[in-house]
Formats: C-alpha cells, sequence, structure tokens
C-alpha cells in the first residue's frame, strides 16, 4: 500500500530542515579557506552578491516548483512538463544527489571517525609531521573506513524511515540548534586564544587588492555549490511544505544561516592557526585542512591545557558529523523519495534500496583510497571521479537547466501564484527575480562550469 504523502509540521521545522541541506562540509571546509586567499570581507561582500543574482533565484525556484506539485523531483518535472523533455531535469536532479550521497558518506564516516579519535584523546602528543601518516594509514585501510562509512549511512537510514516529520523534521529541530550552539561554542574559544585578533582581521578587513576574476568566480562558485542547488533536495523539501509557507522568505532565511555558519566557520580555524604563527596559505583545503592541518593547530593551540585541547578538537568534529549528517539525509530524501512515488513502493523498502546502492558504491569509494587506488577512471580513483563529474558536470548543468526552465519555460502566472500565495503576499521582486533566472544565472553558471573545465585557465 503507498504511503500516505506528509508536509512538514511546523514553518520553523521547514525552514531548520532545508538550512540542514544547505549547511554541509562546505561550509567548514571550502569557504573560510577561499574566504581568506581571496580579500577576506571583500570576498564575503562578492560572494553576497552572488547570491542574491544566483542563489537565491535558483532556490525560490526549486521551493517553487516542488511546493506546487507536491511530488519528488523526477514527478515534479514530469508534471509541470506534461511528460515532455524537461521532466529529464528532475530525474538528473535524482542521479545527481544519489551519486553524490554515495561518496559524501565516505566523508560522512571519515568525520565519525575523527569524533571517536578526539574523543579517546587519540590525538595527545602527536607531532605535527604525524597527523598526514595518520590520515593516510586510516584512508587506505580496507577495512576501517568502511565501518564508519557503514555506521554514518545506518544513521542516515534510520532518520529517513522514520518519515517527514517523526524523522526528518524532528532530527533538525534538535540538530540544527546543536550545531550553532557548538558553533558559537568553538568561536568563543577561538577567538580568545593569544593572537586571535590577526586571524580576525584576516578573515573581515576588505582587502580589494586581492579581488580579481578568479575571486568574483570563486564566489559565484561558492554561492551555487553551498546552497544545494541542483541536486534535488531543495525541491524535495519544498514538496513537503504547506500552503502558507513563504517561498522566497523562506529561501532568504536558509541562504543566511548557511552564510552564518559557513564565516563562523572562519572564526573558528584563522584564529586558532594564527595563535601558532601557521601561514594560513600552508593549512591546505578540503580533506588536507580537516583531518591533517586542524588536529595539528587544535593541539598546539592549547598547549598545556589538555582538557581545553580535547573538547576543542571532539566539538569541532562533532560539528562536521552533523553538517555532514543533516546534508546526507537530504540527499537520501531525494532518492528515497523517488523511489516511493515513482515506483509506488513503501517507504521503508524504498529507504532500503536506496541505502544499499550507497552503501554498494560507497564502498568502492572508499576502497579507493587503497586496495582499489590502482582503478583509475580518467586519471582518477573511483571517489574523485563521482566527485567531480557530479561537481563539474553534473550540478552545473542541473543548475543551468533549472533557471532556464523556470525562467523561460515555466509559466509566469503560476510562478506569480505560487511565490504570492494565491495573491496574499506581495512581490514587488517578481520581475527582477524572472530577469536573473533569465538572463543572469544561465550565463553565471555556464562562465562557472567552463571555469572548472580549465577553459580560461588555458586561454591564458
Amino acid at each position: 500500500m503507498e504511503d500516505k504523502r506528509e508536509n512538514f509540521g511546523s514553518k520553523i521545522g521547514a525552514i531548520l530542515a532545508a538550512a540542514g541541506s544547505a549547511v554541509g562540509l562546505g561550509n567548514i571546509w571550502r569557504f573560510p579557506i577561499v574566504t581568506g586567499q581571496n580579500g577576506g570581507a571583500a570576498f564575503i561582500i562578492i560572494y553576497i552578491v552572488c547570491i542574491l543574482l544566483l542563489g537565491l533565484p535558483i532556490m525560490i525556484s526549486e521551493f517553487l516548483i516542488g511546493r506546487h506539485t507536491h511530488a519528488n523531483t523526477a514527478g515534479a518535472y514530469r508534471i509541470l512538463s506534461n511528460d515532455g523533455v524537461w521532466k529529464w531535469v528532475g530525474r538528473l536532479g535524482v542521479f545527481t544527489g544519489w551519486l553524490i550521497l554515495c561518496y559524501y558518506g565516505v566523508v560522512g564516516g571519515w568525520t565519525l571517525h575523527y569524533s571517536f579519535l578526539s574523543a579517546t584523546s587519540a590525538f595527545n602528543g602527536v607531532e605535527a609531521s604525524e597527523f598526514g601518516d595518520i590520515f593516510e594509514s586510516f584512508s587506505s585501510n580496507p577495512w576501517m573506513p568502511t565501518l564508519w562509512l557503514v555506521l554514518f549511512i545506518s544513521i542516515t537510514h534510520i532518520v529517513i524511515t522514520r518519515g517527514v516529520q517523526s524523522g526528518i523534521e524532528k532530527f533538525s529541530k534538535v540538530m540544527m540548534p546543536v550545531l550553532f550552539i557548538i558553533t558559537a561554542i568553538l568561536v568563543v574559544c577561538s577567538v580568545s586564544l593569544p593572537g586571535a585578533s590577526a586571524g580576525i582581521e584576516y578573515l573581515l578587513v576588505p582587502d580589494w587588492s586581492k579581488v580579481t576574476s578568479g575571486t568574483v568566480l570563486s564566489a559565484m562558485g561558492q554561492a551555487f555549490f553551498s546552497l544545494s542547488l541542483g541536486m534535488g533536495c531543495l525541491c524535495t523539501y519544498a514538496s513537503y511544505f504547506d500552503g502558507g509557507t513563504k517561498l522566497a522568505k523562506t529561501a532568504v532565511n536558509v541562504s543566511i544561516i548557511d552564510t552564518i555558519v559557513a564565516v563562523m566557520a572562519g572564526f573558528i580555524i584563522f584564529p586558532s592557526v594564527f595563535n601558532i604563527g601557521m601561514n594560513p596559505n600552508e593549512v591546505g583545503a578540503g580533506a588536507s585542512l580537516i583531518f591533517i592541518s586542524l588536529p595539528n593547530v587544535f593541539q598546539q593551540a592549547f598547549t598545556g591545557l589538555p582538557f581545553l585541547s580535547w573538547i576543542f578538537s571532539l566539538l569541532f568534529y562533532f560539528l562536521l558529523f552533523i553538517a555532514a549528517l543533516t546534508s546526507a539525509i537530504s540527499l537520501h530524501e531525494v532518492a528515497t523519495a523517488f523511489v516511493v512515488e515513482e515506483y509506488h513502493t513503501p517507504r521503508r523498502k524504498a529507504a532500503v534500496v536506496v541505502t544499499s546502492v550507497c552503501l554498494v558504491l560507497g564502498v568502492l569509494c572508499s576502497l579507493s583510497f587503497g586496495p582499489l587506488s590502482g582503478i583509475q577512471i580518467f586519471g582518477r580513483n573511483i571517489f574523485s571521479a563521482f566527485d567531480d563529474f557530479s561537481g563539474m558536470i553534473l550540478l552545473p548543468i542541473g543548475g543551468m537547466l533549472i533557471s532556464i526552465f523556470s525562467g523561460w519555460i515555466l509559466d509566469k502566472q503560476l510562478y506569480k501564484e505560487e511565490l504570492s500565495n494565491q495573491g496574499d503576499l506581495k512581490t514587488p521582486y517578481f520581475r527582477m527575480l524572472v530577469f536573473a533566472l533569465r538572463y543572469i544565472a544561465p550565463v553565471a553558471i555556464g562562465i562557472v562550469f567552463l571555469d572548472m573545465m580549465g577553459l580560461f585557465e588555458f586561454l591564458k
């Protein structure tokens, strides 16, 4: 028997769930470094402009499409396109989200492992040069990362099987406030360190001399990728919004929450880095920043204060785990809702199908750092191939198609009715929104896509 479709039970639950989808590892391991390297507050200002012109229009479109149809992402585009060619935009979103979850779960498992290492004081007395070896030994191990992957995906699976209100919404109402509290605690600890003012200045004082065309490209890319656009998450979650949800206001709230968390991550990282006299350009980015540089930074920053070092490290990696988990849940729901509604499968069975696929492909991604490292796809291991294919190709193409569909294909009267909640709300921004979707967003995403493909570097 087909499961009855749920809605979120409250507006705050809807906002926190959508914010949880947007807030992920990229807020913590990419945004601060990119901000510091591109003029600090100057980059943040450009980033906010990109959010307004690129991120918000596409997010509002995904919200609108999801709520109007009250269907999974694939079903939503099928309904609005009358089963025409544009239905493939929705299917692309589902495929992209499902694929991302497969390798994202590997990194989620890493955050669990490092939370465990922090909790057991495993980093005490470790020399700076040894942290790289620790991560290399762990990630290349044939079974340890796999166990953490299974645990991470299993937690995601349990939340999904409990449904929208009892699972996703309830979890978001608890974990998102916890995420903010932990972030605030870490910020206070970090900015209290000696020499923290240099880190704060590095992050917040505008340095327009560092702003180049590459800065604008980085800001556009960050604005697009940071908000979980193009992977079906926001469209799927919006399908659970009720008719009274203010779509534009919800999108603005999600963008604000996402940006605040990203900036606060900078307040955690840079004061700690400057406290130990390290050059921010030497800490790296991505996995090398999070799992190699920062454990060393946290150890040295609290030299002589082992309890503070322990609690700071533990809270930081638990924060990473929460950020990874909230995003993983939204990715899982994209695929689960698709299987439930398109194949008329009960939620629990659909979740098992999604989880099983994620575990099989996730294990392959995990083993690509060890026993399967010899398998190369266009010169990349399996994990990197999945990451590059989804991030550099599928997401930009999906985002561009969403903006074109919303700006040029979708009926504008339907668009306005949904934005205004059938005339109850004023929409003075409507024309600007349509203009951004038709002209600004597709061009901006196209430029980001070409940059990631290396065209501009090749021309140079």
